[in-house]
Parts: structure tokens; C-alpha cells; sequence
């Protein structure tokens, strides 16, 4: 039963909205004025809002902290013994946003109409992704779907918080970089030529400093805008190459043989490959199935190709635990776990320690990696400054000396 979005008015004139599901315009407009409503505006949600995944640009819905915090009522909800028709009405009238609203009430309309919950979250892609769907069909089919949906909103809230954790780390190295070019930049190109502009009649040999600091600032104001230009047409295709796999992949690997990014970039995606295959097994996924999508969760495309060839030994038969062991580009500590898992029959919380572990030690390694290089960024640009602060006292010092 499709959903419509409705506008009308109650007998004392104020405006009411919201959404009701009805199997014709008709009949949702007959449903209002049963309740003393007139109708003014009837319209399909998929015609007012469109579907969740359509447009390449739109925005999405939900973003990661809404999606967790929306999949952590609806859990509770559901756990609660409420049954999911009703729970996705109730979450449906407390949302605040209006697209948030048209799209549980679009789920909601799947669901009376008789399609599994899974089957709903399919026709919105963007929101929900293929593990999404994959765990919530397999808490269906066991019968479970409040706690496969618990599981699943506390993956969402430890991986946000990973990546926020991050982004913390490396949020002040990189406002440092940026206020350090900024000075640099104007040092350079307004501060240097004055002194230029200084000594320009003065018949005094310059100090070597202070030539060079001349000559590099009248570079950057000749050429720089040619330099940030060839900059940034470098990176525009650099952005172009990426999207081809096979340039994509060897960029990849090697960041992954950087000396200290590696190393964090390898843990960060061995994490998020062994939460996701932890919870999907979990939750009754098959192993095959299981891996496939949890290789599809790697961002790192050369580790991706290494987690499709492991699922490749395992339909082969091979151990899990072996075929992670021969793709080095995995932490040993990922098949180590998967081993141990295997053996005890407790594969899925085995590896959902190796992911809680990766996670730490990724955490670890960026908070130490962001430590040291804080006071190193401050050196270097106090360095910088002081050099050119050096460049033009140096002729004056000089002048001074010549003076008397």
C-alpha cells in the first residue's frame, strides 16, 4: 500500500501535515475527512520526495550519525515486542525532518504491503547499504531482528566513532599546515619585496640569505599562481586516474608501503573488514556471502582484491584463517583470531575481537602519529618564519655595522 504525504485543515482553520497510507489518492482523501479534515494537498511520497537513492548529487537522508541513532530506536523498539509496522509508524511521526519522515513512511508501505523489511530497505540503496540489508534479512529469517538490528546500530556507532577519533587526530596537524603556508605565503610575497624595495639603491652587497629569500619570493610572486595551477590540475588528475580500477589499485598498494600511513591505513581497514564479517557472521550470513560483502566494505582496493581472493580459497574449501594468512597485505593478527575462531567454532566473536583490537591499535598508532608530528609542525614553520625574519634583519644588522 503506497504512501501519500497530505496537507489539511482541522474545523478550527489551523494546518495539519503528515503522511497516510492509502491505496489511491482517493482513498487517503476520503480518510482525512473521515478524521473532520479538509484535504488541500494529496501527493505520493515517491513523487514529492523521490526515492532515497535517485539523483546522483542529492543528499542523503540519513548521514552516519542519524542512520545509527534511527537504527538504535527502531532495535529498541522492535525489542520491545512492538510489532514493525507499528514501530516504523512511530518512528516515522517523531521525525523532525520532512525527508526523513517520507522515507520510513515509504518503508512503512512496503512493509503493509507484505514485502519483507529487507525488501524495503532495497528501494533506498543510498540509505541503506548491501550489509544493511544483508543483516536485517538474516535477523528476519531468524527470527531476531531486534537484536541482529542492536548489533547493527552498535557497529554504525563504533566505526563513526573510529572515524571520528581520526579526524580529531589529524585535525590539528592539518590547521597548523594550513595557518603556517598562510603566513609563509604573505611573508613572501608582501613582507620580502619591501625589503627588496629597501635596499634596492643601496650599493651594499646583500647578505647571501637575503638574496636567496629575494629570489625565491620574487618566484612566488612571478610563477606561483602557474605553480598552484600545475598543483591543482595534478590533483584534478590524479582524482581522473583514480577511477580507473587498475590505476586505483596500484595507488593503493602504495600507500600501503608507506612507512607510517601504511601501517594505519592496513589496521583501519583490516578493522572495518573484520567488524563487518564478525557481525554478518553473526548474524547467520553465510560465510561466502559474508565475505563478499565484507570485501566490498574496504576502501583500499588492493586490500579489496586481496579479501576477494581469499573469498575465492574459501569456496574453494581452504580455511578462512589460511586464506587470510596468505594475503600479506592483512595484519597477522586478523587470521590469527580467524584461526583461533575456526577451531573453537566461535568464529564470528573472534573476529569481532581482532576488529575491537585493530580498532584500538589503529586509535593508538594515530594519536602517537599525531603527537609527535604537533610540536614538528610548530618547529618547522618557527624555522621557516625565522629564517625570514633572519633574511631581512641581516641587512640591516648589516647596514648598522656599515653606518658606524
Amino acid at each position: 500500500m503506497p504512501a501519500y504525504r497530505f496537507e489539511a485543515v482541522d474545523a478550527a482553520g489551523t494546518t495539519r501535515t503528515g503522511v497516510l497510507d492509502g491505496d489511491t489518492a482517493r482513498a487517503v482523501r476520503a480518510q482525512l475527512r473521515a478524521q473532520a479534515l479538509v484535504p488541500l494537498a494529496v501527493s505520493p511520497v515517491e513523487a514529492a520526495a523521490g526515492p532515497a537513492g535517485s539523483g546522483r548529487w542529492r543528499r542523503p537522508v540519513f548521514g552516519g550519525v542519524a542512520l545509527a541513532v534511527w537504527t538504535r530506536q527502531l532495535a529498541g523498539l522492535v525489542a520491545a515486542g512492538l510489532p514493525l509496522e507499528r514501530a516504523l509508524t512511530a518512528l516515522a511521526d517523531e521525525a523532525e525532518d520532512a525527508r526523513q519522515r517520507d522515507l520510513v513512511a515509504q518503508l512503512r508501505a512496503e512493509v503493509n504491503a507484505g514485502h519483507p523489511f529487507a525488501q524495503a530497505l532495497a528501494t533506498a540503496p543510498r540509505e541503506f547499504d548491501e550489509i544493511y540489508r544483508a543483516v536485517v534479512a538474516a535477523g528476519e529469517q531468524g527470527g531476531a531482528l531486534g537484536a541482529v538490528l542492536e548489533r547493527l546500530a552498535t557497529d554504525l556507532e563504533e566505526r563513526l566513532a573510529l572515524r571520528s577519533r581520526l579526524v580529531g587526530a589529524a585535525l590539528y596537524p592539518a590547521i597548523v599546515s594550513g595557518i603556517a603556508l598562510l603566513i609563509v605565503v604573505f611573508l613572501l610575497t608582501y613582507v620580502v619585496p619591501q625589503v627588496a624595495g629597501v635596499f634596492a639603491g643601496s650599493r651594499q652587497a646583500l647578505p647571501l640569505l637575503t638574496v636567496a629569500m629575494l629570489g625565491f619570493s620574487a618566484f612566488v610572486r612571478s610563477w606561483g599562481w602557474l605553480l598552484a595551477l600545475g598543483l591543482g590540475g595534478a590533483g584534478v588528475a590524479f582524482v581522473l586516474l583514480r577511477r580507473q580500477e587498475a590505476f586505483r589499485e596500484r595507488s593503493d598498494a602504495a600507500w600501503l608501503r608507506l612507512p607510517l600511513l601504511g601501517r594505519l591505513v592496513r589496521g583501519y581497514n583490516a578493522a572495518r573488514f573484520a567488524g563487518t564479517l564478525a557481525m554478518l557472521a553473526g548474524a547467520g550470513v553465510p560465510i561466502l556471502k559474508a565475505l563478499q560483502a565484507a570485501a566490498e566494505t574496504l576502501g583500499n582496493r588492493a586490500m579489496r582484491a586481496d579479501a576477494l581472493q581469499a573469498l575465492a580459497q574459501v569456496r574453494e574449501g581452504a580455511p578462512l584463517a589460511a586464506a587470510l594468512a596468505a594475503r600479506r597485505r592483512f595484519p597477522a593478527l586478523l587470521p590469527m583470531f580467524a584461526r583461533l575462531g575456526e577451531q573453537t567454532g566461535q568464529l564470528p566473536q573472534m573476529l569481532g575481537r581482532a576488529a575491537a583490537q585493530l580498532a584500538a591499535e589503529v586509535q593508538r598508532r594515530a594519536m602517537a602519529l599525531a603527537t609527535v608530528l604537533e610540536p614538528l609542525l610548530i618547529v618547522g614553520m618557527g624555522v621557516v618564519v625565522m629564517l625570514i625574519v633572519l633574511a631581512v634583519l641581516l641587512p640591516i644588522i648589516q647596514l648598522n655595522a656599515w653606518v658606524r
